[in-house]
C-alpha cells in the first residue's frame, strides 16, 4: 500500500484562488486548518476524530478546499456537479453530538461522500446528469443514501456521470460543459458511467463515495482511477431510488481508495428493503460479523483461483496490460493461492452470441419519473424526448428507447433474454463447481484510459460480460501502472452469488501484497505558502 504517514498531517487551505500549473503543489492564500486528507482512511480519520485531531466541520472543509481547488481550478476535474450547503451543518450536529455523548453516531461518522448523480437525496438535485431532469429534488432519500445517513456519513456533493448512464467510455452529461478528466492524466477518460464519483474519490474530494454498475460503471472507472470498486449480487444493495438504466442489471456499490472502505461503506448500504423485493434473500446471505471481518493478509492461502485467458487475448489487448496480467497471477501464486490456469467457460462462446441484454430503459424511467410524482420535472421518456434537453450524442439511442413496444414481461425477446442469461449464469457456475473455484479473474479492462473524445482505439471493457447478465458479484482492485508509469489498471475478480466475502478476503490480500494505489500527482496536497518577511 501506499504510504499515508503524512496523512492528517500537511497543512490545508480553505477554498482558494485558481492554481498554476496543475502538476505543482497549491498554494493558499487563506488561513489553514492544519488538516491534510489526501489518501486518508475511514480508520485515520476516525482515530484523528478520537484523539481531538479533527472535527467533522473540519473535515468537510478540508475536502471542500480540495474540491475548490482541482475540480474547479487547476486541472479542472470536472467530477462534481453540486456540493451539499447543508454539509457543514450536518458537520457541525455531528460534533455537538460527540461532545455531548462521546460517541460517534455510527460507523461512518462524520465521512463525507461522494454520491453518484442517479441516486435520490433528500434535499439535492437528482438529475442522472440531464437537463431534462433538472429542478428534480426527491423527498426521500434513495435507500442506500438513507443507510449512510443513518450511519453517520455526510453526503458531501453529488458526482457527474454519464448522462442517463448510457456511456461506459466517457463521463460527460448534459448538465455540466465538458467531461470529467481523469486525475492521473487530465487528457484521458475516468471510463462511464461513474467517472465522477471515481475522479471525485481518487483525487480525495471525499473519503468514499457510491456508484452505479449497470454493465461497467463501478468497474471501469475504479479501474481507470487506481481505485476499488464492488459490484455486488444482484439483491445485495436496494435499487429503490436510483435512477435505472436497466433495472434487471442495475446494482449500486462503493467506490474508495481501499478494499478496507470499500467494506465499511459495503457493510452499511448492503441489506433488504422491502422497497426491492429483489433484497430480501439478503437477509440470510450477509455473514453475521459483517464483511469487515473478512480483510485478512492471509485471504489468499489456499484460495483456488482461475484465470480466465479468453478475457486477456494477447491478440486483442495492450501488451503492457498483459503483463501487468500475468504479474498479477504471480504476486497471487506468491501469497498463497492455488492458480488453475487457464479456465474456460464452457459454451461461452455460443451463450455471448445470444441475446444477453433487452433495452428496458423507457419502461424503467418511466416508472422512475411516476414515483416521484408531481416532482418529477418530465412525466416520462416521451416528454423527456420532446424537451430536447440532453446531449444531442445521446438522442439517437433515446429515440430508439422511445421505439421499443410493449413491457419486458411480455416479449418474446425479454424471456429470450433470460433463458440466454440462466445459461451463462449455469455456465459459469458449472466452472466455478467442478474446478473446485473460489473466484476467477481477469483484466477489468485490457486497455488503459483513453484520450478524450477517442472512440476508436480500443477500449477493452470486460465487464459487461460476466457480472451483469448473471448477477453475480464482481471486485476491481489496482493491478499496476502502464504507459511509463502513469496510468492505472485493474484487475477483476468474481465470484459465485453471495461470494462477497470470499472475493473481499482475496482483493484485500492482493491489495496488501502489491501496494499499487498511489494519489494522482495532478492533485498534491494543499499547502500554505510561506510567511514572506
Amino acid at each position: 500500500m501506499c504510504s499515508c504517514g503524512h496523512v492528517l498531517a500537511a497543512a490545508l487551505a480553505l477554498p482558494s484562488l485558481p492554481v498554476g500549473a496543475a502538476a505543482q503543489p497549491h498554494r493558499a492564500e487563506f488561513r489553514t486548518t492544519g488538516i491534510e486528507v489526501v489518501e486518508a482512511t475511514i480508520a485515520e480519520l476516525h482515530a484523528a476524530i478520537r484523539e481531538g485531531r479533527l472535527s467533522a466541520r473540519q473535515l468537510v472543509e478540508a475536502y471542500l478546499a480540495r474540491i475548490e481547488a482541482y475540480d474547479r481550478n487547476g486541472p479542472a476535474l470536472n467530477s462534481i456537479l453540486l456540493v451539499n450547503p447543508e454539509a457543514l451543518s450536518e458537520a457541525d450536529a455531528l460534533d455537538d453530538h460527540y461532545r455531548r455523548t462521546g460517541r460517534f453516531v455510527g460507523p461512518l461518522h462524520g465521512i463525507p461522500i461522494i454520491v453518484k448523480d442517479n441516486y435520490d437525496t433528500r434535499g439535492l438535485q437528482t438529475t442522472a446528469g440531464s437537463l431534462s431532469l433538472l429542478g428534480s429534488v426527491p423527498a426521500e432519500d434513495a435507500f442506500q443514501v438513507r443507510r449512510l445517513r443513518e450511519a453517520g456519513a455526510i453526503i458531501l456533493a453529488k458526482s457527474n456521470m454519464a448522462e442517463f448512464a448510457f456511456s461506459p467510455y466517457e463521463t460527460v452529461g448534459s448538465v455540466v460543459p465538458g467531461p470529467t478528466r481523469n486525475p492521473y492524466a487530465p487528457d484521458r477518460t475516468t471510463a462511464g458511467s461513474s467517472g465522477g464519483t471515481a475522479a471525485a474519490v481518487a483525487a480525495s474530494f471525499g473519503a468514499v463515495g457510491l456508484g452505479t454498475d449497470t454493465g461497467n460503471s463501478i468497474r471501469g472507472p475504479a479501474a481507470h482511477t487506481a481505485l476499488v470498486g464492488i459490484r455486488p449480487t444482484m439483491g445485495l444493495t436496494s435499487r429503490a431510488g436510483v435512477v435505472p438504466l436497466y433495472r434487471d442489471r442495475d446494482v449500486g456499490g462503493p467506490m474508495a481508495r481501499t478494499v478496507e472502505d470499500a467494506v465499511r461503506v459495503l457493510d452499511v448500504i448492503a441489506g433488504p428493503d422491502p422497497a426491492d423485493p429483489v433484497t430480501l434473500e439478503s437477509r440470510e446471505r450477509i455473514p453475521a460479523r459483517g464483511y469487515l471481518a473478512h480483510l485478512r493478509r492471509d485471504g489468499l492461502v489456499a484460495k483456488r483461483i482461475g484465470a480466465l485467458r479468453s478475457f486477456a487475448d494477447p491478440e486483442s489487448m495492450e501488451p503492457e496490460v498483459l503483463e501487468r496480467f500475468e504479474a498479477a497471477l504471480a504476486d497471487l501464486r506468491r501469497a498463497g493461492a492455488i492458480l488453475v490456469d487457464p479456465v474456460e467457460i464452457p459454451e461461452y462462446d455460443e451463450i455471448a452470441r445470444g441475446p444477453l441484454w433487452y433495452p428496458r430503459f423507457r419502461w424503467d424511467i418511466d416508472a422512475y419519473l411516476a414515483g416521484l410524482g408531481s416532482a418529477s420535472p418530465v412525466p416520462d421518456l416521451e416528454a423527456i424526448v420532446a424537451s430536447g434537453k440532453y446531449l444531442p450524442d445521446i438522442e439517437d439511442q433515446l429515440r430508439a428507447f422511445l421505439a421499443v413496444d410493449g413491457p419486458p414481461d411480455g416479449d418474446d425477446a425479454w424471456r429470450a433474454v433470460v433463458e440466454n442469461a440462466e445459461r451463462l449464469r449455469q455456465a459459469v457456475r458449472r466452472t466455478l463447481f467442478e474446478l473446485e473455484l473460489d473466484a476467477i479473474v481477469y483484466p477489468t479492462w485490457t486497455h488503459p484510459p483513453r484520450r478524450i473524445g477517442d472512440l476508436e482505439s480500443p477500449q477493452g471493457n470486460n465487464s459487461p460480460l460476466l457480472a451483469p447478465p448473471t448477477g453475480f458479484p464482481a471486485v476491481t482492485v489496482p493491478m499496476g501502472w502502464v504507459r511509463g508509469d502513469s496510468l492505472p489498471v485493474g484487475l477483476q475478480i468474481l465470484g459465485d452469488a453471495w461470494s462477497e466475502a470470499t472475493l473481499i478476503e482475496i482483493a484485500f490480500a492482493y491489495e496488501q501484497a502489491t501496494g499499487h494505489r498511489r494519489p494522482p500527482p495532478m492533485t498534491p496536497p494543499l499547502v500554505e505558502r510561506p510567511t514572506s518577511r
